[in-house]
């Protein structure tokens, strides 16, 4: 009887079993740990996609400064660097999901910040300007978000340097130009000139100047040639290749820092290149209208050189290098997220995903519709933008009217004024739709601003306006300048870089919604050198400019380029 029993007890336990595996195959399902399959990758694929929608305002200003600034260009190829190494990094776990419900956190978050940046701004200004709401910091948040949610915190953790590649979307910062780049400007211009000396083709020989410096015989070799673009490609290489190879940080310090030496060094092999190219050019008119091509040839074979030995030092095997990345030895608590789980994180994700949908895809149309895009697309054309400049400022007159372009884009519309037998007087507006001050732009060209500060001048109609000014001098021409951002109702300065202070604002100036963007305009007064005191002179040019931003409404200009 008792084995009877025990037998009976077997059958109608395992009746129990074989009934709920019967009534509740979905529980079953929902309780299997979950593994990212085609379909599965598929639908976090139209998140994703979903996802960039609503951040769409961070990715379009990006997208502006990429097509805008060559050094800034690469931005954009390590953004997709640090998306295929993420990726690399899941796979290598086996594309597990053991997401946590954290990763709301920063996605949200980003969503958040990415669309109020034109209600709300804080920024620290220290020497350089930090801008703790800008896109690529939008682009980090939602990235550690996707991976927090999904991966989990273990792939978060191991994918930490791909993740803060976002961070590099903008890989140059602006003070760069300023430490670095312009001293390197100056001493690639005095190579290249003491180089022709040396093989006895001084620079003080009228060809030699017309060559080097005439564009429309070859390129110039300075400003703007001093390497900088191939340096900062070969360093980023060596960065992504030091983390590829697991080396020591020490050694991977080295690959970089040697990765932009070499890049500066090769530069200035190929100034002293075209140095030479020029000499054998000079009387032949079939090299001298191929200067321009010579110099590309020229450029990127020895780039490509370069480019090839860093490879080759790189990739040298070294005692007790790791080349792979080390999984960690010790079990996780984790545990692998049912696809129930996954589902209703994703559900999650879509719910915000289309909370901020609509808000991306405006502001994507706002963009379409932005004066910089009118003018790409030839909306505005360069007879529009001459006749919205004023024919008369008071009683200056105009001179003489045209527009500045940098990489096939229009950025600058000038006009010139005069009266009398006062100097030359200039204003000028900015079309890109960026915080961008002329001070810069004069400082990259070689010309450092002397005197800055904000000065409050009288405009039309009695205005007060506070401009960001400063004294140039490089003695053959004095001026003094100011820039201002102008809506079409008020005026605010541009601040000057050399003060400490944190910014936060709850309107802050938008410089791309048409209709209420800020401009930013600037003007100029010239007058030839004099030996006069430089206080003198710069007295009596800040009097000239008072005379004449007082017959110039700065926010009907502001209006007639919205």
């Amino acid at each position: 009887m008792e084995i009877h029993s025990g037998s009976h007890s077997a059958v109608e336990i395992a009746g129990v079993d074989n009934s709920v595996a019967t009534l509740s195959p979905w529980s079953q399902s929902a309780s299997r740990p979950a593994r990212l399959n085609a379909r599965l990758g598929c639908a976090l694929a139209f998140l994703a996609v979903l996802g960039a929608i609503g951040i769409s305002p961070a990715l379009t200003g990006l997208w502006d400064i990429w097509t805008s600034d060559p050094l800034q260009s690469i931005g954009m190829l390590i953004v997709a660097a640090g998306f295929v190494l993420t990726l690399r990094v899941w796979r290598q776990w086996n594309w597990e999901l053991r997401g946590t419900w954290w990763g709301i956190l920063p996605l949200a978050l980003s969503f958040v910040l990415v669309n109020l940046r034109h209600e709300i701004a804080w920024s620290l200004i220290a020497g350089i300007k930090l801008d703790l709401f800008a896109p690529k910091t939008c682009l980090y948040l939602f990235g550690s978000g996707v991976v927090l949610l999904f991966a989990g915190t273990r792939v978060w953790r191991q994918a930490w340097f791909p993740l803060a590649l976002l961070l590099f979307a903008q890989p140059v910062p602006a003070f760069i130009t300023t430490l670095v780049d312009l001293p390197l400007q100056s001493l690639a211009a005095h190579i290249a000139r003491s180089f022709a000396s040396l093989i006895g083709f001084p620079p003080t020989n009228p060809d030699l100047l017309h060559l080097m410096f005439t564009p429309d015989f070859g390129m110039f070799i300075a400003p703007g040639c001093d390497g900088m673009r191939g340096a900062v490609t070969m360093g980023y290489a060596a960065l992504i290749v030091g983390y590829l190879k697991r080396v020591s940080y020490l050694r991977w310090f080295f690959y970089v820092a040697g990765a932009v030496i070499l890049g500066h060094l090769f530069n200035l092999f190929r100034l002293c290149a075209l140095v030479l190219y020029y000499r054998i050019a000079l009387g032949h008119h079939a090299l001298e209208h191929v200067a321009k091509q010579a110099d590309y040839v020229i450029g990127g074979s020895i780039i490509l050189v370069a480019a090839f030995l860093l490879i080759w030092l790189v990739s040298r095997k070294e005692p007790g290098e790791e080349r792979e990345a080390a999984r960690p030895s010790q079990p996780s608590s984790a545990v692998a997220l049912s696809y129930s789980a996954v589902c209703g994180r994703a559900a999650a994700f879509l719910v915000i995903g289309l909370l901020f949908a609509a808000p991306g895809v405006d502001a994507f149309r706002h963009y379409r519709k932005s004066f910089a895009a009118s003018i790409r697309d030839g909306e505005v054309t360069r007879a529009d933008l001459d006749s919205f400049m004023p024919r008369q400022i008071g009683d200056y007159k105009l001179n003489r009217i045209g527009q500045e372009e940098s990489n096939g884009r229009l950025t600058v519309e000038s006009a010139a004024y005069t009266t009398g037998n006062s100097g030359e007087a200039i204003v000028g507006v900015w079309l890109l739709p960026s915080g961008h001050t002329m001070h810069d732009s004069w400082r990259s060209r070689g010309q450092g601003p002397e005197m800055r500060d904000e000065v409050i001048f009288a405009t039309a109609n009695g205005v007060s306006v506070r401009f960001d000014t400063a004294f140039y001098s490089d003695g053959i021409t004095d001026s003094f300048a100011g820039t201002v951002y102008c809506t079409p109702t008020s005026c605010s300065p541009s601040h000057p870089v050399n003060r400490v202070r944190m910014e936060f604002a709850l309107d802050p100036i938008d410089f791309s919604t048409r209709g209420r963007r800020a401009v930013s305009i600037f003007f100029r007064i010239e007058k030839p050198h004099s030996d006069k005191p430089r206080a003198a002179v710069y007295n009596q040019l800040s009097l000239e400019a008072q005379r004449f931003v007082a017959g110039l409404d700065f926010t009907a200009l502001s209006r007639k380029f919205q």
